[in-house]
């Protein structure tokens, strides 16, 4: 299994990160992406790709630090990416929720951002939260010259995550699905399982029965489990589908046969 998006650079985990990516592996999750969500954090997540042959690396600057976007963040944005284990511009997208930078200046790094993706040939990860129009508007443009890229943790109805399909992105879900009367559980049992990744979110968004403790990637299988409910199929069918949506979409394999 795959944790398409994590964040384990964050302090919940100092003193115990070695043990969590560990712990991670002995229950089957073999791959996991750790997302960047400023400047610091990206490095976070390059030193840990270059330590754990588990991990790999997205680069970016998420919506709540959108004001320290500048050139030399660019650059050494773009710099990063020259690690071969750097796989994703990302986190980038809007967040009207907490507005912790202006929405015009989260729109402009997110455009920065996107076109950084276009002229790297880079896929991307997206946050959006209570600015789904918006975060719509914007990288539609952009989309037919993107090589991909995901809607994580997607917070949007089916008819909503339809319309990000038809632009070419993914969406991925988490603990969320997990959760009573969820209404993310709808969504991803309409979404169609080549179009979907599987991620934790960790720290944050823990699946049930662990809701309430630190989110770890060795819950992935509940979210696969939970999924495979949701659809009445075998989780060994939800694996083998989401661990190739996401390995094709950034690049973590050559080839594919079967």
């Amino acid at each position: 299994m795959i944790d398409s998006h994590c964040h384990l650079d964050l302090k919940e985990y100092n003193g115990r990160r070695d043990e969590v990516i560990a712990e991670a592996v002995r229950a089957g999750v073999h791959t996991l992406v750790n997302i960047g969500a400023d400047l610091e954090s990206s490095r976070r997540s390059v030193a840990l790709a270059e330590r754990f042959d588990s991990v790999y690396a997205a680069v970016g600057v998420h919506p709540h630090d959108a004001k320290t976007v500048d050139d030399n963040v660019l650059d050494e944005l773009k710099k990063m990416t020259e690690h071969e284990k750097v796989v994703a511009i990302g986190e980038i997208g809007l967040d009207y929720y907490r507005d912790l930078s202006p929405r015009d200046v989260q729109r402009r790094a997110f455009v920065q951002q996107l076109e950084l993706a276009v002229d790297l040939d880079m896929p991307i990860v997206i946050h959006t939260r209570e600015a789904f129009r918006d975060t719509v508007d914007i990288v539609r443009p952009y989309a037919p010259a993107l090589v991909g890229g995901v809607f994580h943790c997607f917070p949007g109805n089916a008819r909503e995550a339809k319309e990000v399909l038809d632009l070419g992105f993914h969406v991925s879900v988490g603990g969320r699905i997990t959760y009573k009367n969820a209404l993310s559980a709808v969504m991803a049992t309409a979404v169609p399982l080549e179009k979907i990744l599987l991620e934790t979110d960790a720290p944050f968004l823990t699946p049930v029965p662990f809701r309430g403790k630190t989110n770890s990637p060795a819950y992935i299988p509940y979210i696969c489990r939970k999924l495979a409910e949701l659809k009445g199929i075998d989780p060994a069918e939800v694996e083998k589908v989401t661990d190739r949506n996401t390995q094709k979409l950034f690049h973590l394999v050559e080839t594919f046969g079967g």
